[in-house]
């Protein structure tokens, strides 16, 4: 038998398990983390007379990482630097914690608002995979995953999450380092080898590549196909309904 080769979608037939990102995969989410750190930088950033926030400044500095990582990210590119501060630091404190706990709350506003809903395309692989036998989980650098994953409907479909919270109470380190996502496939009882990894960050990506998982599919929203497989994406789609055809045939029960 020959051995898909692991660029190609056919290699998702090999896999055991689907880990995915949850901002920008599953749900349009990421749009809501954009608006929520434009309107945290766009005036903090002016009030500091330095180059004004863009959105490319979210897929260069921000997507994919732990917010405070984000947050320190984003002021080093424009030189300021801050004390780190202690994740207990009100939202107004001019700390990295004050800024990202700012940056928490405007998110918690945008999606009590605007509420979200999965992408079409992403909740039909879902449940493609789910009746094909595979594994699922959600690895988010966002502390507001599980919030989010209720919100749209889909929480019950993941036994495990391992988001921004679980992180920190157990010390793993944040994308681009694998430790969340193997932190998964051992929660699966998996090795990295059998699971795919889905992002649609560069930081996201790469930490795919770092862990050696079995597959890492990039999912172009933003970011730049080339960008996401030159950080280790194996493959690019705009939608994760172009690869349902390519997931086992569902599993079927004999009487």
């Amino acid at each position: 038998m020959t051995t898909p080769d692991r660029r190609t979608p056919a290699r998702l037939a090999d896999q055991r398990a689907l880990l995915f990102d949850l901002d920008g995969v599953l749900t349009p989410t990421a749009d809501v983390h954009m608006r929520a750190w434009s309107r945290l930088f766009t005036p903090y950033l002016a009030e500091h007379g330095v180059a004004p926030y863009t959105e490319q400044d979210y897929f260069a500095s921000i997507d994919g990482k732990p917010r405070y990582d984000g947050v320190r990210s984003l002021l080093a590119s424009r030189g300021i630097h801050l004390p780190e501060g202690t994740p207990d630091d009100p939202a107004d404190a001019d700390t990295v914690c004050g800024l990202g706990n700012r940056k928490n709350a405007e998110f918690t506003a945008e999606l009590a608002e605007h509420g979200v809903q999965p992408y079409p395309g992403s909740f039909a692989f879902l449940v493609a995979a789910i009746d094909a036998g595979l594994s699922v989980a959600v690895v988010s650098s966002s502390a507001n995953a599980t919030q989010v994953l209720r919100t749209a409907g889909i929480l019950e479909r993941f036994p495990v999450v391992v988001d921004g919270l679980v992180a920190r109470e157990d010390g793993l380190a944040g994308k681009p380092a694998p430790d969340t996502y193997l932190d998964a496939a051992g929660r699966l009882g998996l090795t990295a080898a059998e699971c795919v990894v889905v992002e649609d960050a560069t930081s996201g990506v790469e930490a795919g590549r770092n862990g050696a998982f079995g597959l890492v599919i990039g999912v172009d929203r933003g970011a730049g196909a080339d960008a996401l497989r030159a950080h280790g994406a194996d493959l690019v789609v705009s939608d994760l309904a172009e690869l349902v055809d390519e997931l086992p045939a569902p599993a079927t029960t004999t009487t």
